[in-house]
């Protein structure tokens, strides 16, 4: 009867053990999960939770793995293995030296604030979706921004009290894994909000994940009138196709006075067809007539050289060349195939560097619309210190995506969840003046703002021997 009774207390015990254990380990994570002193398992379970989709783990890095390798380096190397062993001050050194090689790296930046934060205090956490896959140059201007912001906000003290750490995550542009990227961010009960995605598409795709499980996102960048109104979670820095179509056709029409338009666009792309349709609404408005000519930058029998010719045939004065971000080369290859024949206006897209580096010559002259340019803000806090981290002011990704950042801050400045961080944002009194002017969003989601003009033309900035030059009259009415 005793060795009965001492069974079943032991029974008990051990029941009790299984019970209470989990509990003590999950408390202990929760206290010590931001110091340097957190066990390695809980280290393990939050830069790989155990749910998460094998393949995704090569795309997402709170720190503790490259995704920039074209940026990668000994000291970098040597700073991601240090974070995912939980030896936080080895990778803020190794960080801080892997700078010294290459100074505008935005993904170290973003690492070093990562170790630096988990290091010394409890913090905050953000996603951010970019397309290191898809178009790496588009993907660095985009973390520039986001990484002075974080840079700013944890020297500055944090958000009450607590520092930003940045989880990233490369999504290629490509819908599904934007997708999936989404369901991540969405799982992680730390993850307070999302910048991103770039493209439209992935943007779109993305959204309905972000509404249902109530986790803000803010595009930088997805300009798609499909995007407004999504739901209540999505909101965009950027204005819409609209704002940005309206204010070229009415210069294309207008004072370029070219009334017969041909127009290359990408069928697949949501934010390409949003631009045309837009763009042609407007032409119209004007006194202006778009041409029939076929240009589709996603046609599997896609001939550049055949364009131009084609649409001088049909009577077109000028061409407006609006690809999808992915497909940036073919727009090229139509304006090299020009010859000069017809005046070449472009897209928001189309502000690349790569544009300036592969168009050369081709491109002079062309004229686009862009929701920002750093010469209408002369005397910009952000400007002056994006030149101090980056070499140069940026363009209206990296303003953009700083705006995004910010935007999420000062929000979480009122806010503890993310129900609490939408009812910020989209408070009518929510409102800063950042890269970009001032920032406030609308019930859709979306910033009420125009366009601004630039144009290509010899210079030194850009190191390509072409750079984007605002017109004279668009800076007076460019985003303020």
């Amino acid at each position: 009867m005793l060795q009965s009774k001492k069974n079943t207390v032991l029974v008990l015990y051990l029941i009790a053990l299984c019970l209470i254990g989990p509990l003590i380990f999950w408390l202990s994570y929760r206290s010590g999960r931001g110091g340097q002193q957190a066990t390695q398992p809980s280290l393990n379970g939050l830069l790989n939770p155990p749910n998460r989709n094998p393949a995704l783990q090569k795309r997402i890095s709170l720190g503790n793995k490259v995704l920039f390798t074209a940026d990668n380096n000994p000291d970098k190397q040597a700073g991601v293995q240090a974070f995912a062993a939980g030896d936080f001050s080895t990778a803020v050194t190794k960080f801080n030296a892997a700078l010294q090689v290459k100074r505008n790296d935005p993904e170290t930046w973003i690492y070093l604030n990562n170790a630096s934060a988990a290091a010394i205090s409890n913090t905050v956490k953000i996603g951010v979706s970019v397309p290191v896959g898809g178009n790496l140059n588009v993907a660095r201007e985009m973390l520039r921004g986001l990484a002075q912001a974080q840079y700013e906000i944890n020297h500055g003290g944090g958000i009450g009290g607590k520092l930003v750490q940045v989880q990233v995550a490369n999504d290629d542009n490509n819908p599904i894994v934007a997708k999936q990227i989404a369901a991540e961010f969405a799982n992680d009960p730390d993850i307070l909000a999302v910048v991103g995605h770039n493209s439209s598409d992935a943007s779109i795709a993305a959204a309905p994940i972000y509404q249902k499980s109530g986790l803000v996102m803010i595009s930088p960048t997805s300009v798609a009138r499909n995007l407004s109104g999504v739901g209540r979670f999505i909101f965009r820095t950027t204005p819409n196709s609209r704002a940005i179509a309206d204010a070229l056709a009415s210069y294309v029409v207008k004072t370029a006075r070219k009334t017969r338009i041909a127009i290359c666009a990408d069928s697949q792309a949501e934010a390409s067809r949003s631009f045309q349709e837009e763009f042609t609404s407007s032409v119209f408005e004007n006194g202006g007539y778009i041409t029939s000519t076929p240009c589709d930058f996603a046609a599997t029998n896609f001939n550049p050289s055949e364009i131009p010719s084609q649409a001088v045939s049909d009577g077109a004065e000028a061409l407006l060349l609006a690809p999808d971000v992915n497909r940036m080369g073919r727009a090229v290859e139509v304006a090299q195939a020009n010859r000069s024949r017809l005046t070449l206006f472009g897209s928001h897209t189309m502000y690349t560097y790569d544009t300036l580096q592969q168009g050369q010559a081709d491109v002079n002259t062309m004229v686009l619309s862009v929701p920002w340019h750093p010469s209408a803000f002369p005397n910009s806090s952000f400007i002056a210190n994006a030149k101090r981290f980056w070499g140069g002011a940026g363009n209206w990704r990296t303003a953009l995506t700083y705006d995004a950042t910010i935007a999420v801050f000062t929000g979480l400045k009122a806010s503890t969840n993310r129900e609490q961080l939408q009812k910020a944002l989209s408070n009518t009194g929510f409102m800063f003046k950042g890269a970009t002017g001032i920032v406030k969003f609308l019930p859709s989601g979306d910033r009420q703002e125009s366009g601004t003009l630039v144009r290509v033309q010899p210079g030194r900035y850009s190191g390509t021997g072409y750079d984007f030059t605002p017109l004279p009259s668009s800076v007076d009415t460019s985003l303020r």
